[in-house]
């Protein structure tokens, strides 16, 4: 799904000097330019953009982001990472991808040093002395390499071919990190950082990469030093962001407790008084296939929307509402139905899978539901193992709410070589959704302790959108999709046609912030049930397998009528509730 660019109240770094990194707009990848070097064993360093730097303290919220202007760059080669689990019972291992020349190398780094697929953790070490020269906060920050990035070298590739930013899913299975041969990637990755309680007042600032990573990358021990200024920043100077960012839903109201909520590339939602950066995962989804030169990368923001930390709303489904890092365009469906004889080639085809449901919790109900009654609310993805992306057009007939969808197949050239029809697409006017939905994409269902069937989720059409990068590693997959934004791709009312795509190795998430995404659970006896996520439950989408298309996910209901509670055991090792 889309969103809305960011609009009055986007936190920017002040810069007080002029940047001596030039930091331009990464798209799809490409060669590097000719002339250029081949790459080899890559030269890792870390550089300042500015010698000072103003940060902004939002009045009402408990600290500031670190957007220092710090990046890390690479010459001689890219720095490289493969992520993955083999399954969620295996711990995460990180492979460190190195190319000499010709030939290409890997080396796994240490065990337990990677534990999810946010990045390279504890990977700085900033420290700030007050103007007495006093040490007044220590802390360590995460690196992601799939930041915002930029060329430090004018024969470098012009674009970078690594994904847009690391994945916050808990049940992501595989990432490809990376920062581009003569490139510096950011390192502030705020919307994910949590912020540091740093009053307003001048510091020194000192950073350094901290000594594990030095020596695993043999970096050089030498830290940089900045001035920081910290400015307060009250509701009435932040203008009419706060009005842009309580646009949303009353949602927030009844969003469950206990648990912390994700943001970036995953789109789920955090739950009651979101901060900022919850805030800006709380859209729900996100899009395919290849990256215009107009798109960019995620912007160097520490996050999009402000509206003072406890009095952010869930933001909806709006124009450019994804994981607050990008806008794609959608993509243009055929000019017309397909015609001549339905057929299904034996060519390449999706492979959709489920994962289990997560931010799992109780909801007083959601626009349609039933007042007083207790809802169990969840997030849940379907995902595409590939090796070929889902291609689905919808037709529509003229003062019908409904289009005929039809299903694509492609051959190694990229030619449509078949269709199949798939079912329908509705047009779904409730508030939080307002776009076209492929009827029987995925259904949710309530099972009781023996597994058997006793609540149905009402809802079974979705918007597709590449929402989450689930695993960047299997065959085929697009590590720059469109289709992420959902009031694009998914179309208006008054749409006569709409193409919906989910791309090689990307998921799509619904959160539970969704009407209609939950269970009534307001006379079910306490005890143990299990969410079941189903993908493609009525077989119309053509795979290349149908037999792991369902997950589970174990729940315990307990409390009293209008106090239900629900919490989830951990998923064998991810923890996420």
């Amino acid at each position: 799904m889309t969103r809305p660019q960011p609009h009055s109240r986007i936190r920017r770094s002040a810069v007080a000097t002029a940047a001596t990194l030039s930091v331009v707009a990464g798209v799809a990848g490409a060669a590097p330019v000719a002339g250029a070097s081949e790459p080899s064993a890559p030269k890792i360093g870390l550089l300042v953009a500015s010698n000072s730097v103003t940060l902004d303290r939002w009045e009402g919220e408990p600290g500031v982001y670190l957007d220092l202007g710090t990046y890390v760059s690479t010459d001689g080669g890219p720095l490289e990472f493969r992520v993955k689990r083999a399954s969620y019972k295996a711990p995460v291992v990180a492979e460190q991808i190195i190319r000499e020349g010709t030939e290409t190398r890997t080396r796994t780094l240490p065990e337990g040093l990677v534990k999810d697929f946010t990045g390279l953790p504890d990977f700085l070490q900033v420290t700030f002395d007050d103007a007495s020269g006093a040490e007044v906060l220590s802390t360590k920050q995460t690196f992601c390499p799939n930041n915002a990035s930029g060329r430090i070298r004018h024969d470098a590739p012009a674009t970078s071919k690594y994904p847009e930013s690391c994945p916050t899913n808990p049940f992501t299975l595989g990432s490809v990190w990376g920062v581009e041969n003569g490139w510096a990637s950011n390192t502030s990755q705020a919307w994910y950082d949590k912020p540091v309680d740093l009053p307003v007042g001048e510091y020194t600032a000192k950073i350094s990469v901290t000594e594990k990573y030095r020596e695993l990358f043999d970096m050089p021990d030498e830290s940089k030093t900045l001035k920081v200024t910290v400015r307060e920043i009250t509701g009435e100077e932040g203008g009419a962001g706060a009005a842009a960012s309580g646009s949303g839903s009353a949602r927030a109201k009844s969003a469950p407790s206990g648990h912390s909520g994700h943001s970036g590339m995953s789109g789920h939602a955090g739950h009651g008084a979101a901060t900022p950066a919850q805030a800006m995962a709380a859209s729900g989804h996100m899009n395919h296939e290849g990256r215009g030169a107009d798109a960019p990368t995620p912007p160097a923001l520490p996050h999009a929307f402000l509206a003072g930390g406890k009095k952010m709303r869930h933001l909806g489904d709006g124009s450019g509402h994804t994981d607050g890092s990008r806008i794609a365009p959608a993509l243009k469906p055929n000019a017309k139905r397909p015609t001549g004889r339905a057929s299904v080639p034996d060519v390449p085809k999706p492979d959709l899978r489920s994962l289990p449901a997560y931010d799992i919790g109780i909801s007083d109900g959601e626009d349609g539901d039933v007042p007083g009654k207790d809802y169990m609310v969840f997030s849940a993805n379907v995902w595409n193992a590939g090796p070929a992306p889902l291609v689905v057009d919808g037709f529509r007939s003229p003062g019908k709410d409904l289009m005929d969808a039809y299903q694509y197949f492609y051959d190694a050239d990229g030619k449509q070589v078949g269709y199949a029809p798939s079912g329908t697409m509705e047009w779904d006017a409730r508030k939080g959704h307002e776009h076209w939905h492929f009827t029987d994409f995925a259904s949710y269902r309530l099972l009781s302790a023996d597994q058997a069937e006793i609540v149905r989720s009402g809802k079974e059409a979705f918007c597709l959108a590449n929402t989450d990068a689930v695993d960047y590693t299997v065959k085929n997959a697009n590590w720059h999709p469109n289709n992420t934004d959902l009031s694009t791709a998914c179309g208006v009312q008054s749409s006569i046609s709409v193409r919906e795509v989910l791309d090689v190795g990307s998921g799509d998430t619904y959160t539970q912030y969704r009407p209609g995404q939950s269970f009534d659970v307001t006379d079910l006896p306490n005890g143990t049930y299990y969410i079941q996520v189903i993908a493609n439950p009525e077989k119309r989408l053509h795979e290349t397998d149908l037999t792991n298309n369902v997950a589970l996910r174990k729940v315990i209901l307990s409390g009293e009528p209008n106090a239900r509670k629900v919490t989830a055991p951990p998923h064998d090792l991810i923890d996420a509730p």
